[in-house]
């Protein structure tokens, strides 16, 4: 399996780029967002890499971030959605807005992309709602390991009937930063994200991250 690949860029074209690594040409396929984002031939570049093995065929697929390629690894798992669909869909939303839209179960987002019908986006939707968590974790993650500061949970940011329920948990305080700064990308206000990620986080003190996301999203969820 090649995971990752790093070198010149040869040259590119509409929906691929050659890159050149120690001499050898790796044609590597991408989304428009992807392709969009790289630098011009003959400039240095690195990409995540998923290699598709069918009887008649080897491409690889790149991507930018880790999460743009777990996304497009689960996106191919769905029945209807082959690799040009789930390129499809990255290059519409891109990895968060896709995140974003099936973590809320947003469908009609999905069907934006070029080529994908109702019936297959709320497929999509329907199959990896359980699964959104994990990835904006790993998402989360991936921004604290950069150093990009994560968000805090915030005490007393919102009112609330019961302030025990709303502590930060002792054994999560990672998971709590990172769940907040998941749910802040999903475009929920701060205060709201710091209430429901604290009150999930002390009905669960040793949850982790993705734990937290679910919970805090049904606790977020509308009502009735």
């Amino acid at each position: 399996m090649i995971g990752k690949i790093a070198g010149r860029i040869d040259y590119r074209a509409e929906d691929h780029v050659l890159i050149d690594v120690g001499g050898v040409g790796y044609l590597v396929y991408c989304s428009d967002r992807t392709l969009a984002a790289l630098p011009g031939a003959g400039e240095a570049t690195a990409l995540y890499t998923d290699l598709l093995v069918r009887e008649d065929i080897l491409q690889l697929y790149g991507f930018v971030t880790l999460v743009e390629k777990e996304w497009h690894r689960l996106l191919m798992s769905v029945q209807g959605v082959g690799a040009k669909a789930s390129l499809a869909i990255l290059g519409a939303l891109g990895p968060d807005g896709v995140s974003r839209a099936i973590a809320l179960g947003d469908w009609n987002a999905v069907k934006a992309a070029k080529g994908i019908g109702p019936k297959t986006a709320q497929r999509v939707v329907n199959e990896l709602k359980d699964k959104a968590p994990g990835i904006m974790a790993l998402g989360a993650g991936m921004a604290a390991a950069s150093g990009e500061a994560p968000a805090q949970v915030v005490e007393g940011s919102t009112p609330a009937p019961n302030a025990a329920a709303y502590a930060p948990a002792k054994g999560n305080a990672a998971a709590q930063s990172e769940a907040l700064s998941a749910l802040s990308n999903l475009g929920y206000a701060p205060g709201e994200a710091a209430s429901a990620v604290a009150q999930a986080a002390g009905d669960a003190p040793e949850a982790g991250t993705p734990e937290l996301i679910r919970a805090a999203l049904k606790l977020l969820a509308p009502k009735g």
